[in-house]
């Protein structure tokens, strides 16, 4: 009897919560995780957060010491030898680029910088400079070496942006590294621009709920759900933008056009991997609610809010 009662007492143990955040990529990467034994679930929450930093170093263009910064200095004269995870990285970009269209392309570089995004705040270029930066653009000018794991720029000025990937990697990487260590239930949250709810948190079978804020007031949602084993990205007008004149310019950028895209508050894609949403986020924003509705990948969600003077917002169907 005095054995049954013991293994009561611990199977009625309350789970643990452990929380814990850290900057990287230019948000803050925060865990909200379950489990039964503190020590393993700080430890795999504190190596999770680890690999956001990790990666930041990694793929940062900002950081001149990063490989992909590396790749961007020399994959023009003679070619760069990288990693076999920034090849594996780089040649699902390609796939990504092929399957969109051309829409997802992270060769926009030229673009962004002459759009002004890297410095913080926009300016509409010139027609020969957009010409000039449209020529340096696009993702068939990148190419991969499978055997020497070398990758080429075709063109010179090719300037690669890790801004269409960079976090939806981090957080499926992050969301192994939970699984694998054995984490009841966890929500990973980058900066609210993507998330992965890893099972389900106590006493909702549901999931994770998370919103979908109101693209053009911050403090309202347009939509709430759970996350299960899945992954939430979303892309908004909102998120980096100036304004000329009555008009927007957000740093999404169409890679066909060269100009900024238009038509979209905001559009936020839900698929089984945090790489595969934040992905296909992009060239739903730029192609839209048809478009999307044709290509996006079977098992894909998506929630559009579009630019139609109010935002008019809804889900996929």
């Amino acid at each position: 009897m005095l054995i049954l009662a013991t293994a009561l007492a611990y199977a009625a143990e309350p789970p643990i919560r452990y929380e814990s955040s850290v900057d990287a990529m230019g948000s803050t990467f925060s865990i909200t995780a379950w489990g039964s034994d503190r020590g393993n679930l700080a430890a795999a929450v504190e190596t999770a957060l680890e690999e956001a930093r990790r990666l930041d170093r990694l793929l940062s263009n900002y950081r001149p010491e990063s490989e992909w910064s590396a790749v961007n200095r020399g994959a023009a004269a003679g070619g760069v030898t990288v990693s076999q995870e920034m090849y594996d990285l780089l040649a699902a970009c390609i796939r990504y680029s092929e399957q969109s269209e051309g829409t997802f392309d992270i060769t926009v570089g030229p673009l962004m910088r002459v759009w002004g995004f890297y410095k913080g705040s926009g300016r509409i270029p010139h027609r020969s400079e957009l010409r000039a930066a449209l020529a340096r653009t696009g993702y068939k000018n990148l190419s991969l070496q499978t055997t020497t794991r070398t990758v080429r720029f075709k063109n010179a000025g090719l300037e690669l942006d890790p801004g269409g990937i960079g976090k939806g990697y981090a957080v499926e990487r992050m969301a192994t590294i939970l699984r694998q260590a054995g984490v009841s239930g966890a929500l990973i949250n980058a900066g609210g621009s993507s998330m992965y709810g890893l099972n389900t948190p106590p006493e909702e079978p549901r999931g994770w709920k998370v919103v979908i804020r109101d693209p053009k007031r911050a403090e309202r949602h347009v939509a709430e759900l759970y996350l299960k084993n899945e992954s939430m990205s979303t892309s908004g007008s909102y998120e980096k933008f100036f304004q000329a004149g009555k008009r927007i310019y957000s740093h999404i950028m169409d890679p066909r056009t060269g100009y900024p895209a238009q038509g979209m508050y905001s559009v936020s894609v839900l698929a089984p991997r945090g790489i595969d949403s934040e992905a296909w986020t992009k060239p739903t924003y730029i192609q839209g609610r048809q478009w999307a509705a044709k290509h996006l990948p079977a098992g894909f969600r998506a929630f559009l809010c579009e630019d139609r003077g109010e935002a008019q917002c809804a889900w996929l169907q």
